[in-house]
């Protein structure tokens, strides 16, 4: 499982816990918390009507009293109130009064009038100075829902001569208690759903850094020529520059290695056939021709240790860079026509023929002097392998920039198809002149790559070598 994953899926995790934790404690508080906040309001309205009913509980007029007349109003009147979103349609309470004893006499609901509530914790611990409170069932067509009761004395001065009970059905705020835990829940999910999206986006930013990483990981591992990418955390723009860092070190020491080895391997052979000849010309008895074809010896292989060793630094500096320096918009058409000048005295020695067709200027955006001398490698290996008297074809596409020349010589052999393009890899001259360095063909590569494109060197259907470069920056 990805590290970027887990991540999100420790998170969601997390998350998840902790919304249901809280969501859960609030759910479970809003029902007790209404019922306490109710109850502190019927502990005030008890208190109120029990100093109202007081007269005509002690005048003995309680039931035919203007506190039975006012309540009966009230109870018998039709309401429709809206209250907080929701419509009011009854009264939301009942009331007895009791005596001294706990018997009843007066009830709102005119049911119990008579009955015995002595032992009734409301009115049993209220005609005992004590606050008194009970819950009971509503009964009914309500059984399933419970009745609030909440007493308070009736004092004759300092004693106390019966109490008031408000009775409140608790159903009646359930709706309100159903209300606020959907809103709480509605909150709760969309809180939840912001808190994960963003960690959803804090999860997909890391992986596609991650990603950005992995590849760039890969395309190093590949020996491919690949930039650092563009990192947005922190902590792995630091690794990557740490990567960055060792592999420039780790590259730059293999690299040394590998171009001593092959540079040492390649300067042997000249270096070989040097000393021979110079031991030879050591010999006072050796006549002038022989001196002379022996000196003609040493330098041509001077001259081949020269170019092999700037050929060599060339690919070197091209080898080790990342990125174009200097790019700019260019001509390629132009690029050519500049090359081809440079090469005339080459193709008039051995009598070729080349053509480019005429046309408009074909945009490229690049360094000239590296599309010159990538040019300029695939002309000479063309010219080296024309027969004399032969015709090179170059072909120019604007989209993308794309360059070709064909020659007329002798092809690829079909065992060399996949090695043209390897560092000191030559193939024999057709003239017999020998081979040569064999790096301007990987320069070559190396130049397409630096452009974002690519080359290819294969055999033409109708005879010779055809090379194509492609630029794509």
């Amino acid at each position: 499982m990805r590290l970027s994953l887990r991540l999100l899926l420790g998170y969601f995790l997390v998350v998840g816990v902790a919304a249901w934790f809280v969501l859960n404690v609030f759910v479970n508080e809003v029902k007790p918390g209404v019922r306490q906040a109710m109850e502190d309001t019927l502990v005030d309205t008890a208190s109120l009507l029990a100093e109202i009913a007081r007269d005509d509980l002690l005048a003995g007029t309680l039931q035919q009293g203007r506190f039975a007349a006012e309540v009966a109003r009230y109870r018998n009147q039709s309401l429709t109130t809206p209250l907080w979103g929701l419509l009011k349609t009854e009264p939301g309470f009942r009331i007895y009064v009791t005596d001294v004893k706990g018997i009843v006499q007066y009830d709102s609901s005119g049911a119990d009038m008579g009955k015995d509530y002595s032992r009734w914790n409301d009115v049993y611990l209220t005609l005992r100075g004590k606050y008194g409170a009970r819950t009971s069932t509503e009964g009914s067509e309500y059984n399933d829902w419970t009745v609030m009761h909440v007493a308070a004395p009736i004092r004759q001065g300092e004693r106390i001569v019966g109490s008031l009970t408000v009775a409140k059905p608790n159903r009646l705020v359930q709706p309100y208690i159903e209300r606020s835990e959907a809103k709480i829940r509605r909150a709760g999910w969309l809180l939840l759903g912001i808190t994960l999206t963003i960690g959803l986006i804090v999860a997909l930013g890391l992986h596609r850094n991650l990603q950005k990483l992995e590849a760039y990981a890969a395309a190093v591992s590949r020996g491919e020529r690949a930039d650092l990418p563009k990192l947005s955390v922190k902590e792995l723009r630091t690794l990557g520059t740490a990567l960055e860092a060792m592999r420039e070190r780790l590259e730059g020491r293999q690299y040394v290695e590998q171009y001593v080895a092959t540079l040492t391997h390649e300067m042997k052979s000249p270096l070989t056939a040097i000393q021979g000849a110079a031991e030879l010309l050591q010999d006072p008895s050796m006549s002038v021709p022989d001196r002379n074809h022996f000196i003609g010896n040493i330098r041509e292989q001077v001259g081949r240790l020269k170019a092999l060793i700037e050929r060599m630094l060339n690919l070197a500096s091209v080898e080790h860079r990342r990125k174009l320096e200097g790019a700019e918009e260019l001509d390629l058409r132009a690029l050519t026509e500049e090359v081809i000048n440079q090469f005339q005295p080459q193709i008039t020695a051995r009598g070729l023929q080349l053509s480019l067709p005429e046309g408009a200027a074909i945009a490229i955006h690049g360094e000239a002097f590296l599309l010159k001398q990538a040019i300029a490698n695939l002309l000479d290996n063309a010219i080296a392998f024309s027969p004399p008297g032969g015709t090179l074809e170059f072909t120019l596409k604007a989209d993308p920039p794309t360059l070709t020349l064909r020659d007329h010589g002798p092809g690829i052999p079909d065992y060399a198809q996949d090695q043209v393009f390897e560092r000191f890899y030559s193939l024999p001259r057709p003239d017999g002149s020998g081979k040569s360095t064999g790096l301007g063909l990987a320069f070559v590569r190396e130049v397409a790559l630096l452009h974002g494109g690519t080359v290819t060197l294969a055999n033409h259907v109708n005879g010779g070598a055809i090379a194509e470069l492609i630029a794509n920056r």
